[in-house]
Formats: structure tokens, sequence, C-alpha cells
């Protein structure tokens, strides 16, 4: 399919501030926070709530036959050509916590594969955005950044995020943790989506996150990609539909961490 098929930018900017225009006055607020698991802790907000309802409203008004799925307000039309995957506040937990690290994540599937997308971190004025080509940071009122991942491919000069190593239950999922962290340079933990747009961007080079639902990954798939890096499970399979997910800045890089992962 050709990009030709795909929303321009201008929509995809459209859906962020419709986003924004509900979480940023909701930031750093008294705002109330509900519990949506009942035996640990699965923060969700109105800021969450509105936001996705503010993207939904846009998308319905002008793809009115595309599907989408969001996490909080379920799914219509899942199989459509073209399916939007919506995460309106990825980094419930961060958002909650008054640490900008969150971002709105928006994904558009076209028959099974992730092909547009962004990150929207509307606090800091940050739009990480794919449109079917390449990758791009934009800036109010700033030209647009062509974005390029970091073209290293050795697991010792590497920087790899994951939101947390308890994420990794324990025996062989965590033993396998534990052994590509000893062979990195420096591991960070804690950034949600914003750790996938540091490696789009250059400055991190992998991210292992176990667990992940489509509408956390959706988005991040293109923007990694047109920019140069790779992203599979660690099964090595399409990772648009989620799962344990393994991003890297180069092909020999995610082929490295694989090959650790799964020894």
């Amino acid at each position: 399919m050709s990009t030709q098929s795909l929303p321009d930018v201008a929509f995809l900017q459209r859906l962020a501030d419709a986003a924004a225009a509900e979480t940023l006055p909701l930031f750093r607020s008294a705002s109330l926070v509900e519990n949506k698991e009942q035996d640990g802790f699965d923060p969700v907000t109105a800021a969450d709530k509105q936001a996705e309802a503010a993207i939904r409203a846009v998308i319905e008004e002008v793809f009115p036959d595309h599907g989408i799925i969001g996490e909080e307000h379920g799914s219509v039309r899942q199989d459509a050509s073209h399916v939007w995957i919506i995460d309106p506040i990825d980094g419930t937990r961060a958002f909650i916590s008054g640490l900008p690290v969150w971002g709105t994540l928006v994904g558009l599937r076209v028959d099974g594969v992730a092909r547009a997308g962004f990150m929207s971190q509307p606090y800091t004025g940050e739009f990480f955005v794919a449109d079917g080509e390449k990758s791009m940071l934009i800036r109010k009122g700033e030209e647009p950044v062509r974005l390029s991942t970091r073209k290293r491919h050795t697991i010792s000069e590497a920087t790899l995020f994951t939101t947390t190593p308890a994420l990794f239950a324990t025996g062989t999922m965590r033993d396998a943790w534990d052994r590509l962290e000893s062979k990195v340079r420096l591991p960070r933990y804690g950034t949600d989506c914003y750790a996938f747009a540091m490696v789009a961007a250059g400055f991190a080079d992998i991210v292992v996150d176990p667990g992940l639902k489509t509408y956390d990954i959706a988005a991040l798939i293109p923007l990694i990609e047109q920019a140069g890096g790779v992203v599979t499970t660690m099964q090595g399979t399409n990772a648009v539909h989620g799962g344990d997910i393994v991003a890297a800045a180069t092909p020999e890089l995610h082929a490295a961490t694989l090959d650790i992962l799964n020894r």
C-alpha cells in the first residue's frame, strides 16, 4: 500500500491536539484516580477516558469506515483494513506521579501491519510521528527533525530500557533479562513509551518490555522502523498485537538481543 492512502501528518497532529486538550489540564493536578485491577494497581484517570473519547470522535468524523481499538472504550470494526489503535495515556503511573515521560499513543494498522502513528508528549511539546515513510520530531513553530536510530551494533555499547525488571517473572524469563542487563553499558528503567521514542531519536539502543498490549506498541513500531530500527516480539514475530516486545536501533543489535534473551 502506498503512503498516499495513509492520513497525513496534519491529521495525526489534530488527534494529538484533541488528546492534549484533555490531558494537560489534569496533569499535575488533583485529578481522581481509579483502580482497574481488583487484586493489584492498574490506575486510570479522567484524562485517560476523556482523551480517548476526543481522539475517537475525530476519527469517526473523518474516517467512519475505519476500525478503532482503544484501551479505555473498547473496539469497533476490528476487521476493517484500516484500524486505529489508541492508548490515550501510556504511562498513567508516571502521569499521576507528575513525571513527564507519559505519552499519547495512536497507531494505524493497515492489513495487519503498523504503518503510521505517533507518540505525543504535550507537556514537553514533543510530537514523535511516523508518516509511512519516515519518522520525525515536530515541535510547534519549528521545522520537523528527521529521526534516525543510533547505529550501534554491539550489546556492550548499548543503552537498554525496560519499564521495570519486576515485569519479568521469576525463572527463565527473569534469567533472560538478567543475562541481557549484565552485558549492556547502561540499563535504565521506568520511562514507558518515552523509551521507545528515545530509540527512534538515537539516544537509546534497546527496549525490552514484556506483556504489552496492542495499544502499548502499535504506534511505536512505525516510529522506530521508519527511523531505521527493528521491533518484534521476543520470538521474532510481528509485534502489532502486543506480547513480549524487543525494539532495537539496528538489525544487528536486535538479532544479538534476541539471541541473548532466547539462549
